[in-house]
């Protein structure tokens, strides 16, 4: 007698370990392998979503294969699953496999296949692992409710989110951390076939699951449609908090972790046996969602670091909402593989709509405010004031102070609207929030009136912007970002910004439409590198720029030179070519536009080719790793003659790049100097900082020779290791002071 409960005690940990062992390798090899995609694959969010969207596929095949193994015993399970582990071992180490490079507009589906391919086999069977675990834990009758473990394999998943940005990318080259993967995997193996033997030894005692599941009585169509819509959409809100904070409020790094991490949390909270804080968090799930939610239709850095700090809290509470309805609705332990497989769908149902489906149908991000007003038709709304159900007022008399709510609230958001934009009123945009949430709180009452409420929220919280440049056409979207294209009559400008970051500017007077603004004046290191051509190489110097853009840089050409642009968007090359810009066309109509990644092009160029090549090729603020390596660096290298010039575009607000390019240049044994251009005319210029580098000093002495009066500097002291394909991390280059706020 005072043996067993001692000996569930030991099950009980040895089956949270494998638990824990098995999602910390789920979601550690996530970003892993999504780093060794990178040369490949570029740095776009929606690359992200991709590889978020395969692995919901493999968890939902991996949980559909853990409720079909169910119908065995547990013996018979035990022999299937350790040999499907074995099996899905003999692909490790995890390595890419060999694909041709993805068709021009195919890349939605190119991705996905090369990242299954590389990464499935053992993807697969580690996911299947947590609904099994926790179907053998529960075998044993004395063993107790299976579902905090199911918290606890959330909580490893994010562990394992979190270790690799913070500990394994940072610390670790990419074979390491392969090999390293491999080793944890080992550890599960071992610890599954543990699990197994431990109710083996019990089989006295196991829970006769296949009569029980056959005799229990199925979910109605109707309660597994709830399950499926209560799983996708905190999903989908996951993915579309991504895209929406990374393009059109803050493209800070390492900003993708953080949603991620949030909806994996939620599950921990609640599926938690302690009840107290889910039902908190669900109750103010949906004062939080007139709050956070007014920003889902926000763009161009409206709210920054506020909107996204509410858009995170958002996230959260709502997914800890919805999860909680799902665990209130759930079945017996007997039906247990069938409800994580049918929540599993779900999820993979809202991925898919959100890396899929939307990026091919929506002109910017719709989906994050679509999925905002589904979870608010969703979550349970237990009103905060009761004034509907006092006895003392009449149906009709509610259903009118109702319809005047609504009325003010849109009143409230109309004057919002103009004021969200205007930095001087601060406090009155707080002021005209505040009451739009105490509206939202009155209106809980009622579903319909609560979510058209959130409606009206984001129409005022900038969301009238953002309609209003979907309807004049600004806006395009295609799988590397989404653009808004914007004329400004007063200053005769038009423009192309990718989310928060400009792009290119042109003039639409035609006497200065072939002069480059932005990045690219008169002072930035690129303009005055590409005007010491001829001086440097001649009249017929050969030219080659990574990222198009605008085309600005066209205009800087002269006759006889040869100018290749390479660019990964053919939407990008559509604005040089439909006269939507006419840099291109005016300035270089014989230059030849390469459509894919240039890196990849570049190799494919003869040695020598290029006098000078122009780096050019963010996204926003985001950095492609995969353009800044040692293997990077040599391909640009050997593009260049003998003494060509390397010009790299590094402006950034959150990232130093400073000490990346110096470590680079001292490992390839390259002269490097460094023009921060800081221009007195902010209306058409933009302060830029680049990078010159050539194998000869002598042709940057002469550069810096052609105006003495712009200084060219060396480059800080290189300090660390260059970063590699196979180990980089911005983690040490990350301007805090500029996330934070502070000085």
């Amino acid at each position: 007698m005072s043996s067993t409960p001692r000996r569930s005690h030991s099950d009980r940990i040895l089956f949270l370990v494998t638990i824990l062992v098995g999602s910390f390798l789920l979601f550690l090899v996530q970003p892993m392998v999504a780093r060794m995609a990178l040369p490949l694959l570029g740095g776009a969010p929606n690359v992200w979503n991709s590889a978020m969207l395969v692995y919901q596929a493999l968890l939902l095949g991996g949980y559909a294969y853990a409720h079909w193994l169910g119908r065995f015993e547990l013996r018979t399970q035990g022999w299937i699953h350790g040999g499907l582990l074995v099996l899905a071992g003999l692909t490790l180490p995890i390595g890419l496999v060999d694909l041709p490079p993805a068709p021009e507009g195919r890349e939605v589906l190119w991705v996905p296949l090369l990242l299954g391919l590389s990464v499935g086999p053992v993807f697969f069977a580690v996911s299947a692992q947590a609904p099994l675990i926790q179907r053998w834990f529960a075998a044993d009758p004395e063993a107790g409710q299976p579902w905090a473990l199911y918290a606890a394999s959330n909580l490893g998943s994010f562990g394992g989110l979190l270790a690799y940005p913070l500990l394994a990318e940072p610390l670790f080259s990419l074979q390491t951390q392969s090999l390293g993967w491999a080793l944890g995997y080992g550890l599960l193996v071992l610890c599954v076939l543990a699990c197994v033997y431990v109710r083996r030894a019990r089989s006295g005692r196991e829970r006769g699951f296949g009569e029980d599941t056959a005799q229990a009585s199925a979910p109605s169509a109707r309660r597994i449609a709830v399950w499926l819509a209560l799983a996708a959409v905190p999903s989908g809100l996951m993915l579309s908090t991504t895209t929406h904070l990374t393009t059109d409020i803050f493209a800070a790094p390492l900003l993708w972790v953080i949603p991620l991490g949030l909806y994996l949390l939620s599950f921990t909270v609640a599926f938690a046996d302690w009840r107290a804080p889910a039902r908190l968090i669900s109750r103010l799930a949906p004062v939080v969602v007139v709050l956070g939610g007014g920003y889902a239709m926000a763009s161009n850095g409206i709210g920054g670091l506020g909107a996204v700090a509410l858009s995170c809290l958002l996230l959260f509470c709502v997914a800890v909402a919805l999860h909680t309805r799902l665990y209130d609705l759930r079945p017996g332990p007997e039906r247990l593989t069938q409800f994580y497989l049918v929540q599993s769908a779900g999820g993979a149902l809202g991925g898919l709509f959100t890396a899929l489906v939307a990026p091919m149908i929506f002109d910017w991000s719709w989906e994050h405010p679509l999925l905002v007003l589904a979870a608010a038709l969703l979550m349970p709304l237990r009103p905060l004031l009761g004034w509907r159900e006092r006895d003392d007022i009449e149906p009709g008399m509610a259903v009118l102070a109702q319809n005047i709510l609504l009325a003010l609230a849109i009143f409230l958001a109309w004057q919002l609207k103009d004021l969200v934009v205007d930095p001087a009123a601060g406090i009155w945009s707080v002021l005209l929030t505040v009451f739009l949430v105490g509206i939202g709180v009155l209106l809980m009452a009622s579903r319909a009136a609560f979510t058209a409420l959130v409606l009206i929220a984001m129409i005022g919280q900038g969301g009238a912007w953002t309609v209003l440049s979907s309807w004049r056409g600004e806006r395009t979207r295609s799988y590397f970002g989404i653009y808004t294209l914007r004329d400004y009559p007063e200053s005769r400008t038009r423009t192309l910004a990718h989310g928060t970051t400009l792009h290119g500017k042109q003039s639409l007077d035609p006497a200065q439409a072939h002069e480059a603004l932005t990045y690219y004046g008169p002072g930035s290191g690129v303009g005055l590198g590409l005007r010491a051509l001829p001086r440097l190489y001649g009249a017929g110097a050969s030219v080659g720029v990574v990222g198009l853009g605008t085309g600005s840089l066209a205009c800087l050409a002269r006759p006889g030179q040869d100018w290749t642009f390479y660019e990964i968007d053919p939407v990008i090359r559509r604005y040089s070519t439909d006269g939507t810009f006419t840099f291109l066309r005016d300035c270089t109509p014989e230059a030849q536009v390469v459509i894919g990644d240039a890196r990849l092009k570049l190799e494919d160029v003869a040695p020598g080719r290029f006098d000078a090549l122009v780096i050019d090729a963010f996204s926003s603020d985001s950095i492609p790793l995969h353009l800044l390596t040692r293997e990077a660096l040599a391909v640009y290298i050997r593009a260049l003659s003998e003494d060509g010039v390397l010009l790299v575009h590094i402006s950034n607000r959150y990232i130093d790049l400073d000490p990346v390019i110096a470590a680079l240049a001292k490992d390839a044994g390259l002269a490097a100097k460094s023009r921060l251009d800081l221009p007195q005319d902010r209306e058409r210029y933009t302060p830029s900082r680049w990078i010159a580098l050539s194998r000869s000093e002598q042709i940057l002495e002469d550069l810096a020779a052609q105006r003495p009066d712009m200084a060219w500097t060396a480059l800080p002291e290189a300090q660390g290791v260059p970063w590699t394909d196979d180990h980089a991390s911005i983690l040490p280059y990350i301007r805090w002071s500029q996330l934070t706020g502070t000085p």
